[in-house]
C-alpha cells in the first residue's frame, strides 16, 4: 500500500475519502482544491499509510501558498501601495495573500494573528499596531516579517524606512527654507515609524536651536499626537494654532494628517507657502492639490516587494541570522514649502 506509484493505491484513497482518483492525484501534486477536500484526502491517505513522504509533501504544499498580510489601514495610500508590492511579488512566486485590516487596533490585530496560525499559513506579513504591545511570541514555528514597523523585542526579520533620517531632511528644509517656528504632528502615538519620524524632527530643531542659543525645553509645546487620519491632523493643526505662539511650518508624519492640517490652515487663512508644510509618505495626489505638498518620498511598493522576499526565504527553510533591511526615503519638493512670503 506504500508504494505511491501504483493507481490501485491512490483508488484506495480516494474512494477512503469519497472523491476522484483524479482529485486526490491533484492534491498530491500540488495542485488546488479546498482546504476541507485536502485535509480529508490527507487524513485518508495517512490512515492507510500510502506515501508517507508525498502526503508530507502535499501538506506542505497546501500550507505554503497562502501569506497573511496584516496593515493598520488599506485606504492609506502608502500601506495601498505597500499591499500591492506583497501581492505582485507574491503572485509571481506562485503564493496568494489574505489581506487584513488591523484599524490599529491590538485586540483585531491578536485575531487576525491568531486565524493565521489556526489556518497554517505559509507566513505573515505584519505592520505593527503597536510597537510595544504587538505579540509575536507565539509565531516560533510560522515565518513572520515586520513590515514599516518594527515591533519591540520581535526576534523576526524586518524591513523598514529610515525614518528617522527623513523626519530630520523634512525639518532641516522647512529650516533651510526660512521658517523659524516648526510643528510637528505625529502619530499613531507609540507606533515605531511614528516615534522615529518625531525622533529626526527632534535631533534637526535640536540643532538648530542650539545654533540659536534656544531652550530645549520649549520644544514639546510644538508637538501634536495624532491619529493617522484627516480629522485627527485637522484637530492637531486647529490646537497648534491656538498657542500663545504659534508656529510658521508643520511637518506632519503622513499624508492623510496633512491633508487635515491644511484644511485647518486653509480655514485660518493661513496658507501654504506663507505657512510651510511638509508631509511624510508621497502619495500619488499630494502634487496634485492645491498647493502641492512637499513631502518625504517613500518606497512603499519596494517595502512590500522586500518583505516577500525575506518572507520566502524563510518558508524555504533558509537557516541564516535574523535580517533588517533599511531602505531609504527622498525629499520631493513642492510649492507647500518654499519658504514664508513677505509680510503685507
Amino acid at each position: 500500500m506504500g508504494n505511491d506509484g501504483h493507481g490501485h493505491a491512490i483508488n484506495d484513497v480516494a474512494r477512503a475519502a469519497g472523491v476522484s482518483a483524479a482529485t486526490v492525484s491533484r492534491v498530491f501534486n500540488g495542485g488546488r482544491v479546498t482546504t476541507e477536500l485536502a485535509e480529508r484526502i490527507l487524513r485518508s491517505a495517512a490512515e492507510l499509510r500510502f506515501a508517507p513522504n508525498r502526503v508530507a509533501r502535499a501538506l506542505r504544499m497546501q500550507r505554503s501558498s497562502v501569506i497573511s498580510l496584516i496593515v493598520p489601514d488599506i485606504e492609506n495610500p502608502y500601506f495601498a501601495s505597500l499591499a500591492r508590492g506583497v501581492e505582485d511579488t507574491a503572485q509571481r512566486k506562485n503564493h496568494s495573500v489574505v489581506l487584513c485590516n488591523s484599524d490599529e487596533d491590538l485586540d483585531k490585530e491578536r485575531r487576525y494573528l491568531d486565524t493565521a496560525l489556526a489556518e497554517q499559513m505559509a507566513g505573515v506579513i505584519i505592520a505593527a499596531a503597536s510597537r510595544s504591545r504587538t505579540d509575536l511570541s507565539p509565531f516560533t514555528g510560522m515565518p513572520v516579517v515586520a513590515v514599516d514597523r518594527r515591533p519591540l523585542g520581535a526576534a523576526v526579520d524586518a524591513v523598514v524606512i529610515d525614518n528617522q533620517h527623513g523626519g530630520e531632511q523634512a525639518t532641516a528644509h522647512l529650516l533651510r527654507s526660512g521658517y523659524r517656528r516648526v510643528a510637528c504632528i505625529t502619530g499613531p502615538e507609540g507606533t515605531s515609524a511614528a516615534e522615529e519620524r518625531l525622533t529626526g524632527y527632534r535631533v534637526a530643531m535640536g540643532e538648530y536651536r542650539r545654533e540659536q542659543g534656544q531652550d530645549q525645553a520649549q520644544l514639546r509645546e510644538l508637538i501634536r499626537y495624532a491619529e493617522s487620519g484627516t480629522e485627527s491632523g485637522r484637530e492637531a493643526m486647529r490646537d497648534l494654532l491656538a498657542n500663545e505662539e504659534p508656529p510658521d511650518a508643520v511637518f506632519v508624519t503622513n499624508d492623510l494628517m496633512a491633508v487635515g492640517a491644511l484644511e485647518a490652515l486653509r480655514a485660518a487663512g493661513r496658507e501654504p507657502p506663507r505657512f510651510g508644510v511638509l508631509s511624510f509618505g508621497d502619495a500619488p495626489w499630494v502634487s496634485l492639490i492645491a498647493p502641492s505638498l512637499s513631502t518625504v518620498g517613500l518606497p512603499s511598493y519596494d517595502l512590500g516587494r522586500a518583505s516577500v522576499g525575506l518572507l520566502l526565504e524563510r518558508i524555504a527553510g533558509k537557516d541564516r541570522p535574523q535580517q533588517t533591511m533599511v531602505l531609504q526615503t527622498s525629499l520631493q519638493v513642492r510649492s507647500s514649502a518654499t519658504g514664508p512670503a513677505p509680510g503685507p
